[in-house]
């Protein structure tokens, strides 16, 4: 018996009927068509939960597969971060002439920097920029009276951003404070 419809108050009670009990006025059909309603709607929520569920898993799976893209070469181009800096030091040590094997070194670092720039990587050379700690990380501070306070004064070894995610900091020399 449905008691949906049951009087909270006895003296609500149809004539005749004792306290607490109903007489339903709903036919079967009535009641079994209310009960598929309720149904039919607890099954539209379902549905409705369902799909931005599988919306959400769509999304985050998109989120990882452009994550896992972008730095998929990270440990590679990490593993050439050292072939970076022997050429950079080849080409200071090789001086201010020109020279056929200095133009070589140059091409080659050239080459190595546009491949992994194509790829995401981006060098970080600082010198007179503001120091970022986000960036940068300071070896040691000097005095000069050329430059303010905190800002890079040389770089020891220069750093790399792939796809905006730090991979190395520059080693830096900063302005000390006066």
């Amino acid at each position: 018996m449905n008691h949906e419809h049951e009087p909270a108050d006895p003296a609500e009670a149809p004539e005749g009927a004792a306290p607490g009990e109903h007489l339903s006025t709903e036919s079967p059909v009535e009641i079994e068509n209310a009960e598929l309603r309720m149904a039919l709607a607890e099954m539209r929520e379902q549905t409705l939960r369902e799909r931005a569920e599988l919306e959400n898993q769509r999304r985050r799976m998109a989120r990882e597969v452009e994550s896992a893209r972008k730095f998929a070469n990270e440990r590679l181009l990490g593993d050439l971060l050292p072939v970076f800096d022997s050429l950079h030091a080849g080409l200071k040590a090789a001086g201010a002439e020109a020279h056929p094997l200095k133009e070589g070194l140059e091409l080659t670092l050239r080459q190595l920097l546009k491949t992994a720039k194509d790829n995401g990587l981006h060098e970080l050379d600082p010198k007179g920029e503001v120091f970022n700690p986000e960036f940068h990380q300071a070896v040691t501070q000097l005095p000069s009276p050329d430059a303010a306070p905190g800002t890079v004064l040389d770089v020891f070894q220069k750093g790399y951003v792939l796809n905006e995610r730090l991979l190395r900091p520059a080693l830096v020399v900063v302005v000390a404070d006066a």
